[in-house]
């Protein structure tokens, strides 16, 4: 239900402070490293910036080879033994659609505000920890979303979530997380469900509904708990549907879901599912991990071990 957009992609602003090249791409032998860190350096009001450094750091005092992407991205991995991307899960977004293609492994190091995948891979590890986790396992693999061509790895959101990311597109944001929290308080009150018709293929869902969250992970907005059963590799997409709700029940209920309980509520529904079909009649909100959307009808289908991660 709540999800953070600061960390959006759109423009990679130079920075020539971290924009820079350490070692030549070459060709690699058997068990050599040669890492490609990718950079967003609007994630987390420069947090990812100062981070990219640090490993910069670590990787030059271990001897690895190593460039740093900050401005503009590769257009491929060529001659690069794996990725380590440095920011939030709109930084993730933009990666895995920028790269839909890509084959080589990656790992994801905590740049952003939410960092709700991170922390579905990583738990609450040290940086120094997920450094060797990150340079001494192997790659697994992970699944994706595909929602109207466009892919996500954490949540797509539909109804209410996307309508609190159409109004926060484009606003000038408050220092933090301020602007966010206002306009969840706004759409609480006001916001108006939407009614659905959702078809896993098998069974149809209809009615007024709050939200629909389809999941690939669990928590979104750095630790509310939408679907806490959900797991990236299992090929299922977690789905959520919760009814129309008064002002004062949405109120009510937030804290209950935050936590992740709500999924035996009466007006909660959660199945698994591999793929839907959600028409409305109305012009249907959605973000892809922050990313906002709009259609009359919406298409969403797993991809089973579309990725590989360090984790």
């Amino acid at each position: 239900m709540i999800f953070d957009i600061s960390e959006t992609l759109f423009s990679l602003p130079l920075n020539p402070c971290i924009c820079f090249n350490l070692f030549k791409i070459q060709r690699l032998s058997a068990g050599e490293k040669n890492i490609a860190i990718l950079c967003n350096p609007l994630a987390g009001v420069g947090k990812a910036s100062r981070l990219a450094v640090r490993l910069a750091n670590e990787l030059q005092n271990k001897k690895i080879s190593f460039t740093i992407f900050n401005k503009e991205w590769p257009a491929d991995f060529t001659g690069f033994s794996e990725v380590w991307i440095v920011g939030g899960d709109g930084t993730l977004n933009y990666f895995v659609n920028y790269y839909p293609g890509i084959q080589v492994p990656f790992a994801v190091f905590k740049g952003g505000t939410g960092n709700d995948f991170y922390r579905l891979l990583y738990k609450d590890i040290s940086l120094g920890q997920q450094l060797q986790l990150v340079l001494h396992t192997p790659s697994k693999p992970i699944d994706a979303g595909r929602c109207n061509g466009k892919y996500f790895l954490n949540i797509a959101g539909i109804g209410f979530e996307g309508s609190v990311v159409q109004s926060l597109n484009g606003k000038k944001k408050l220092p933090g997380k301020t602007s966010f929290y206002i306009t969840i308080l706004k759409k609480i009150f006001f916001y108006r469900s939407q009614y659905y018709s959702i078809s896993d293929g098998n069974k149809i869902y209809t009615g007024n509904k709050l939200m629909v969250s389809v999941t690939n992970g669990r928590s979104a907005g750095g630790g509310f708990f939408i679907s806490p059963e959900a797991r990236p590799d299992d090929g299922l997409l977690d789905v959520i549907l919760i009814d129309k709700l008064t002002p004062l029940k949405r109120i009510k209920y937030l804290p209950v879901i935050e936590k992740g309980k709500h999924l035996r509520l009466p007006f909660v529904t959660h199945f698994t599912a591999t793929r839907l079909a959600i028409k409305s009649d109305t012009l249907m909100q959605y973000h892809l991990d922050g990313e906002y959307g709009a259609a009359h009808e919406i298409s969403i289908e797993i991809v089973t071990h579309k990725l590989r991660v360090l984790y």
